[in-house]
């Protein structure tokens, strides 16, 4: 509609919605964003559209035997999941622009440009002539430094906007810290600034807590 998208849920309120506010609540934190290009201009990934100009693509990796790989029956549903939230995200965009009266160019229709036919279960790299595998399947955090009783029971550590229950323990960065722009550059000031905001606190507290010392 004539802006990239992150402007227009920008300007929706998105990136100033709260885990609080949030269907999944705290259960959003394990939710994956979209993905957007900047190239040309800025552009969607569309994976059907590679697909349509020759890359393979195949569901979750199951299980690898030597030099076979084997895979989960679900490339489908996972395109077809993850086109769910590209149609749903460009409705809540059109929905704002009509309410809003914004003059915005009209978008042409989305027509998934591949279909799976068959889905391939299983890779022969050594038939295929594959030497090299570039593992890019993102990366999860590592906190294993950190030797303390802020985690739940799937490594996470739990925290209010940043705020542990270990006094002097302060988390920032990590996505949906407190709102959706969180692990942006858009939220992370409002999130340092609390968080800085509580240390001051308590550190105030805990002076004002010391015995003063009388000078001679």
């Amino acid at each position: 509609r004539g802006e990239d998208a992150i402007k227009w849920l920008d300007e929706m309120g998105y990136y100033r919605m709260t885990v609080d506010e949030h269907p999944l609540g705290v259960g959003v934190r394990r939710k994956a964003n979209h993905y957007f290009s900047g190239r040309g201009g800025g552009r969607e990934i569309d994976l059907r559209r590679f697909a349509s100009e020759g890359m393979r693509l195949y569901g979750m990796l199951d299980a690898i035997d030597g030099h076979t790989l084997t895979f989960r029956p679900d490339l489908a549903a996972n395109l077809d999941a993850a086109d769910k939230v590209y149609l749903r995200i460009r409705a809540m965009i059109d929905d704002h622009i009509g309410k809003a009266g914004i003059a915005a160019p009209a978008a042409e229709p989305y027509v998934a440009p591949w279909r799976v036919e068959n889905e391939p279960r299983s890779l022969d790299l050594a038939a295929e002539g594959v030497a090299s595998v570039v593992w890019s399947t993102g990366f999860r955090a590592d906190f294993s430094l950190v030797d303390l009783p802020v985690f739940n029971g799937a490594g996470t550590p739990c925290h209010h906007r940043g705020v542990t229950a270990v006094p002097g323990l302060y988390i920032l960065g990590l996505g949906w810290l407190w709102t959706w722009g969180s692990g942006r550059f858009s939220g992370i000031a409002e999130d340092a600034a609390y968080v800085v905001d509580d240390f001051a606190r308590r550190r105030s507290a805990d002076l004002s807590r010391q015995p003063r010392q009388r000078v001679a």
